[in-house]
């Protein structure tokens, strides 16, 4: 994704105060679900790589949140990976993205 689309990205969710919202104890867990078998299916199981990138703390080193967040929302135009912005709000691709930068399974 272009730089000026992460940057416009960034701006429409800052302004929305959408970063900050609750996200709730069931959905967590089912987002965890979805980051295992939806994620893991092309990731890896292990997300350590497969038909798509790793997605490990390593791989992800350098790569800012609203960078993860983009990708994870609007898709990679040209790649296997898809858009799941009919399937996530934004914060909860946020939250999805700072989980999978922990490291958490």
């Amino acid at each position: 994704m272009k730089r000026p689309v992460l940057i416009a990205v960034s701006l429409i969710l800052w302004a929305q105060g959408s970063w900050g919202a609750e996200i709730s104890t069931p959905r967590r867990a089912e987002l965890l679900n979805l980051l295992k078998h939806d994620c893991g299916s092309c990731h890896g199981l292990s997300l350590k790589g497969g038909l798509g990138p790793a997605l490990t703390p390593d791989y992800l080193v350098g790569k800012p949140i609203d960078f993860l967040v983009a990708t994870i929302l609007y898709g990679r135009p040209g790649t296997p990976m898809p858009p799941w912005r009919p399937f996530l709000s934004d914060p909860e691709a946020f939250w999805l993205a700072e989980q999978i930068k922990a490291g958490v399974r």
